[in-house]
């Protein structure tokens, strides 16, 4: 699971990845500078995580990861190959979610690919992009139904029907996620790993004076998503990059404190990818490790004991959970099941977010 980091030229992009990726990639002030797509694997801050390292002291912890990938800049164009549109819209399409970095502050010594600052401009100029690729690909997929559909086949001329409604949507200027269709007629663009159905994250570039309140531009995206199930945040990516430098945890601290900031902004924007991606943490606690285990929302328990090994799906037995509140509460394992605390679950359990789970399987 992978979200790509998206946006015109100079936005910022480069940067903000060099402050989530150890990996560095190269940050300069002239278009296309990332030419070939950059992927760091970025662990998730949770605290919960560091909780369990407290009280059951294990020789080694590891969070769970998420892929981002730093995609080059988009020109206007792009959909007809313009730039590096072919190969951008490409390293889109292999992403399961975008986020989508938008220019909200003034800086003379940062060249813009338009000439000047307008955020709203740069939000469209890409949202169209993707939009025509998606009508390009919507309308091919609607004269292969024609043809199929001649014979009288019932689900072509079904399929034709949704897929008009799609083309319709995206004709005036809107993304396929919003397109007014049930929730099951997606399957007739499942194929086309259409662009616009990807979830959105629009990450609002500000300077340091804008962090904590915003500005205009940020309030102008703001309302423009409103309306595109889309989620909206700020950031100020060159005091982050300042940030990341800093080694000294104490240092760091000051710094925030400084900022009025709890926790550094790209923490949250971890953590806004990794929900935007429709994932969620179960944990697994021993001496040996307490590890978060990534899962998709809604897995059963063979689903999520199958991430750690397809053994342990293919002979489940049973889950032991004990729900995080409790763990903490009470301290141990052992405290929980003499508590009552600890549930058994078959098949069905649904894994919720922060279960603490210990499989019974056989082979």
């Amino acid at each position: 699971m992978k979200c790509g980091i998206v946006g015109l030229p100079n936005v910022g992009k480069s940067t903000l990845f060099n402050c989530l990726s150890s990996a560095k990639a190269q940050a300069a002030n002239f278009p296309f500078c990332t030419i070939e797509p950059n992927m760091g694997v970025i662990q998730v801050p949770d605290e919960r995580l560091e909780k369990l390292e407290e009280l059951v002291k294990p020789e080694k912890v590891q969070a769970a990861t998420v892929d981002i990938v730093d995609i080059a800049g988009l020109v206007r164009g792009a959909s007809k190959g313009e730039g590096l549109g072919n190969q951008f819209l490409g390293n889109i399409r292999e992403c399961n979610a975008i986020i989508h970095v938008l220019r909200c502050f003034e800086n003379e010594n940062i060249t813009h690919v338009d000439g000047d600052i307008d955020p709203l401009r740069d939000k469209e100029t890409i949202d169209i992009e993707l939009q025509l690729k998606d009508l390009e690909a919507v309308e091919k997929k609607i004269d292969r139904m024609k043809k199929v559909a001649k014979s009288g086949d019932k689900e072509a001329i079904k399929a034709i029907g949704v897929l008009e409604t799609f083309k319709s949507h995206l004709e005036s200027g809107k993304s396929a996620r919003t397109a007014p269709v049930e929730a099951s007629q997606f399957d007739y663009v499942a194929d086309l790993h259409l662009l616009t159905v990807k979830p959105v994250l629009y990450v609002c570039n500000v300077d340091e004076a804008s962090v904590k309140t915003g500005n205009s531009w940020v309030a102008k995206i703001e309302e423009a998503a409103k309306d595109e199930d889309a989620q909206v945040m700020m950031l100020a990516v060159a005091t982050e990059s300042d940030i990341a430098e800093l080694e000294d945890y104490e240092e760091k601290q000051m710094f925030l404190d400084d900022l009025e900031l709890e926790e550094p902004g790209v923490s949250r924007l971890i953590r806004k990818a990794y929900d935007l991606l429709n994932l969620q943490t179960y944990f697994t606690a021993g001496v040996k490790e307490v590890r978060a285990w990534t899962i998709k929302k809604g897995m059963t328990a063979p689903q999520a004991a199958g991430v750690i090994h397809t053994d342990f799906e293919k002979g489940f037995i049973r889950a032991e959970v004990i729900k995080y509140e409790d763990f903490v509460s009470l301290g141990s394992e052992a405290a929980c099941r003499d508590a009552g605390k600890l549930n058994i679950e078959g098949k069905e359990y649904i894994v919720q977010d922060g279960d603490i789970m210990h499989f019974r399987f056989n082979v």
